[in-house]
C-alpha cells in the first residue's frame, strides 16, 4: 500500500504504457513520418523514469544508489523488454521491435542523467518551500 502513496503517478504511467503497448493503434498521418515511433518510445520512457525519480526523491530524504539503480533504471528497462516479448507472443497485431527496446532504454538512461542533474534539485527546492 505504501507504493500506491509514494508512486501514484508512476503506477498510472505503467498502466498507460501497458495499454498503449498492447492495443491496436489506428492509422494516422504520423504513420508516414519515418521513425516517429522511436521518438515516442524515447519520450514515453524518459517521462516515465523522470516521474519515477521525482517520486523517489520526493518520498526519501537520502537517495540510495542501491535502490535507485535497480528500481529506477534496471526495472523499467526490463519492463520494456518484457513488453516487447509480450507484443510478439501475446498479440496477433503487434510484434517485438528491438529498436523500440533500444529507444526505451535510451529514454531510461537519459532520465537517470537528467534526474541527477535537474530533478533532484527541483525536488529539493520544492521540499524547502513546503517547510
Amino acid at each position: 500500500m505504501s507504493y500506491l502513496k509514494k508512486y501514484p503517478l508512476s503506477i498510472i504511467i505503467i498502466g498507460i504504457i501497458l495499454f498503449l503497448s498492447f492495443f491496436n493503434p489506428p492509422e494516422t498521418p504520423l504513420n508516414e513520418v519515418t521513425n516517429i515511433d522511436k521518438v515516442l518510445h524515447f519520450i514515453m520512457y524518459f517521462g516515465f523514469c523522470t516521474v519515477l525519480w521525482f517520486e523517489y526523491f520526493k518520498s526519501h530524504e537520502r537517495p540510495q544508489a542501491s535502490r535507485l539503480i535497480p528500481w529506477a533504471i534496471i526495472a523499467p528497462i526490463l519492463f520494456s523488454g518484457l513488453i516487447e516479448i509480450g507484443q510478439q507472443t501475446l498479440t496477433p497485431t503487434r510484434s517485438a521491435d528491438w529498436w523500440d527496446f533500444l529507444f526505451n532504454t535510451l529514454g531510461c538512461l537519459a532520465a537517470a542523467v537528467f534526474s541527477q542533474l535537474v530533478t533532484r534539485h527541483v525536488v529539493k527546492r520544492w521540499k524547502s518551500t513546503r517547510e
